[in-house]
């Protein structure tokens, strides 16, 4: 038979076969050679103890893979990469857009230093819990209560443990609240000193807590809310208004935006035009369910418990106020449409710049006289053809515009039948018989004569106090007919000078 011949290899390795290196044998005058010293010398230090994991790693060309360590060390950081990767994915996932964020930074395998490929985009993973430039909180007390022995026990109640305990406790207020660089040095605060800061940090919680829920459900000046901007954004997107240019006028009641017109079906939309949106916010004008409460076309849907409600008949109040005037001739602003709270109107002005309002139109003394008798003619219009009053004309509610007065702001104008519709209109009469006098008027009549002429009644009175007495007497009068006969109105005049009658009329 045939011998068959058994090298003495070693055993195989698993990650495939190594190259065994034949050491050929030298004699001894060889070993003391000094050049055969040099090469091992030189080979001894090609071959380092032991393998740098990472260096292999960074390499470019295909690291050695004989050494079986290296290997297994090279697969590990791969899979711990790898788990990494998916534990951002899981984290990301988790939390989504929340302000709140859930980290598993405790459970990364690599750490953050070693992770050279992750990109800016990804998750931070700066470990946030050792800061060196965080400031360290005061010392204080131990749980026990007090530190020391015998005479020098120092207990929690000490005035200086007690103030650096204050101090770390300003750490614990709101974020915005800003307590500055405190925390970093030996500040002590007495009980008093902290307990303000406390009771002020609560005190501006709150304070912003209302402002916010005011913002964002009421009008404020020069703004709007939400829904109001919802609106004339709506407005805008149907083509009833190109664009919105800005705030012009702001008052307690509303604020007036200028707007350029689009185009209705229904009807023509002025170039111009103004957008009156009524405050939803009761501060400024607390009183104004007088106005509205006791007016017959109003009564029955007043509700003094939601003021967004109060506000749309507000709106519309007006929006039919403007309507009777425009169809009396009165020069006043012609209404487009009326959404909610928001009333569109046609612009009195030019180029985006708004009629001067009477006080601050520079008038002579012709254009003063004329002006005067304009007026004195849509208040008698106002009153007995429109069957209304004012309630708050003046020389501000007034505009000067092509050579003739402009009637604006009716919103609160009321019929002569309300309770204290014939108070305004003395209260009118005051206003422009006072204004017109002083703009040197010399046939601009007194406010008893102004109101008699206006009103067709035929009262007298030495003093101020006499007239409304008899004004007084004849609301009375009127509230006493309510109770029996329902709506009623003032007749023009009487024969005999007494008390006006009153009969039905229809809106």
């Amino acid at each position: 038979m045939d011998q068959i011949g058994i090298t003495a290899e070693g055993p195989k390795s698993p990650w495939g076969a190594t190259t065994t290196k034949v050491v050929s044998p030298c004699s001894l005058a060889d070993v003391m050679s000094e050049q055969l010293a040099k090469q091992l010398d030189e080979e001894s230090n090609a071959f380092p103890d032991s393998p740098d994991v990472s260096a292999a790693l960074d390499a470019s060309e295909e690291p050695e893979t004989d050494c079986d360590l290296m290997l297994a060390q090279m697969l590990q950081m791969q899979f711990d990469k790898e788990f990494d990767t998916q534990l951002r994915t899981e984290e990301k996932k988790l939390n989504g857009d929340s302000k709140l964020s859930i980290s598993f930074e405790n459970y990364r395998m690599v750490h953050p230093y070693e992770d050279s490929d992750s990109s800016e985009d990804e998750v931070d993973w700066q470990d946030t819990r050792h800061d060196p430039y965080k400031a360290d909180k005061p010392t204080t007390t131990p749980r026990k209560g007090f530190t020391g022995k015998g005479k020098n026990i120092t207990t929690k109640h000490d005035e200086v443990v007690c103030g650096r305990k204050n101090t770390a406790r300003m750490d614990n207020f709101a974020p915005e609240i800003n307590v500055g660089d405190g925390l970093g040095m030996d500040l002590k605060l007495s009980n008093q000193v902290y307990n303000s800061l406390k009771q002020h940090c609560y005190s501006e919680q709150r304070r912003s807590a209302r402002l916010h829920d005011k913002k964002e459900h009421s009008t404020a000046e020069q703004a709007v809310d939400p829904r109001t901007r919802l609106l004339m954004y709506k407005m805008v997107n149907a083509g009833v208004l190109e664009n919105i240019n800005g705030c012009i006028s702001t008052g307690k009641e509303s604020v007036v935006f200028h707007a350029d017109g689009g185009s209705m079906e229904e009807k023509a939309v002025p170039d111009e035009c103004v957008l009156k949106v009524f405050k939803t916010t009761l501060n400024e004008f607390k009183n104004r369910d007088k106005y509205i409460k006791d007016d017959y076309r109003f009564k029955e849907r007043f509700s003094k418990l939601n003021p967004r409600k109060i506000i749309r008949l507000w709106a519309e109040k007006e929006m039919h106020n403007l309507a009777r005037m425009k169809k009396a001739d009165i020069p006043c602003p012609e209404v487009v449409v009326l959404k909610k709270h928001i009333l569109v109107m046609s612009f009195i002005g030019k180029d985006h710049v708004p009629a001067p309002k009477l006080k601050e139109a520079m008038l002579g003394s012709e254009d003063m006289n004329r002006a005067y008798y304009q007026v004195l003619h849509m208040m008698q219009q106002l009153y007995q053809e429109c069957n209304l009053v004012h309630a708050d004309l003046s020389e501000y509610n007034m505009l000067w515009h092509q050579g003739k007065v402009w009637l604006i702001d009716v919103s609160q104008s009321i019929e002569p039948n309300h309770p204290h519709g014939l108070e305004f209109l003395f209260r009118d009469c005051r206003n422009v018989a006072t204004f017109f006098q002083k703009g040197g008027v010399s046939e601009a009549m007194n406010v008893y004569e102004l109101f008699n002429v206006v009103s067709g009644l035929q009262l007298s009175g030495d003093s101020e106090a006499d007239f409304l007495a008899q004004i007084e007497a004849l609301e009375k009068m009127n509230e006493d007919h309510v109770q029996r006969r329902g709506k009623k109105t003032y007749a023009s005049s009487t024969s005999d000078g007494g008390p006006p009658l009153l009969h039905h009329e229809d809106d």
